[in-house]
């Protein structure tokens, strides 16, 4: 079956991003590259500064890799399309507000954790890159 992993740019601060969620989330990378690592035949594709992250993978669960990268170019053609959000499933209701309160640490809470009416224990929120979370527990069947 194949498998979807969201992929988020930054403007700069990608680095800053992904350590912080590699401790919300108590990862670690499985990769982090710099462009001043790409062989220089290649160099002239990328325009960011030698320092900024290339690319980095952090798994948050078996199925599920939070992966980024800093491009200014791509985040600034993206902040038009920011129709999406991230959403984390968990198996208990402590791991969920540990995490809401984390990821919202420093950034907006848009709807607390919450019994839904539809059964979900449910949040959202907008850390402080800008990038939306909801987290949930699945309604008891």
């Amino acid at each position: 079956m194949a498998t979807v992993n969201p992929y988020i740019y930054f403007n700069g601060n990608c680095e800053e991003a992904f350590n912080f969620y590699k401790t919300v989330f108590q990862k670690d990378f499985t990769y982090i590259g710099r462009y001043k690592d790409v062989p220089s035949t290649d160099r002239q594709i990328f325009r960011e500064t030698d320092e900024k992250i290339m690319h980095v993978s952090l798994p948050i669960s078996e199925e599920t890799v939070l992966m980024g990268a800093d491009n200014t170019e791509a985040y600034n053609e993206l902040l038009a399309y920011s129709n999406f959000s991230l959403i984390v499933h968990t198996d208990e209701k402590e791991e969920a507000d540990r995490l809401f309160k984390e990821l919202s640490n420093g950034g907006q809470i848009k709807m607390p954790m919450n019994l839904t009416f539809w059964g979900s224990y449910y949040g959202i929120c907008i850390d402080k890159f800008g990038i939306m979370w909801k987290l949930t527990i699945e309604a008891e069947h």
